[in-house]
């Protein structure tokens, strides 16, 4: 009989954790909606102030690399864009 109570009152707090968990992420999932709401917002000004978004989506993608990495994928771009003959 002990060991039910003591296996119920485990399954009691494993579910009291999960729920505080999945709590957590739906709260944070929020967050995130919210920010890329935000972040599309700032597109938008750009593109009605005449900067090309396509252009500054870009130059965000290489602003999260660092410096060797870039290099990296341009010079793999560049040795793509010869073989192609678009140089």
């Amino acid at each position: 009989m002990n060991d039910d109570i003591t296996t119920e009152s485990s399954q009691t707090v494993a579910a009291g954790q999960l729920r505080a968990f999945i709590e957590r992420v739906e709260r944070l999932e929020e967050d995130k909606q919210a920010i890329a709401d935000d972040i599309k917002e700032v597109y938008a000004e750009m593109k009605g102030t005449g900067f090309d978004i396509k252009a500054v989506r870009s130059i965000v993608r290489l602003r999260k690399k660092d410096q060797s990495e870039r290099q990296e994928e341009e010079a793999m771009i560049d040795l793509y864009k010869s073989a192609l003959g678009m140089e």
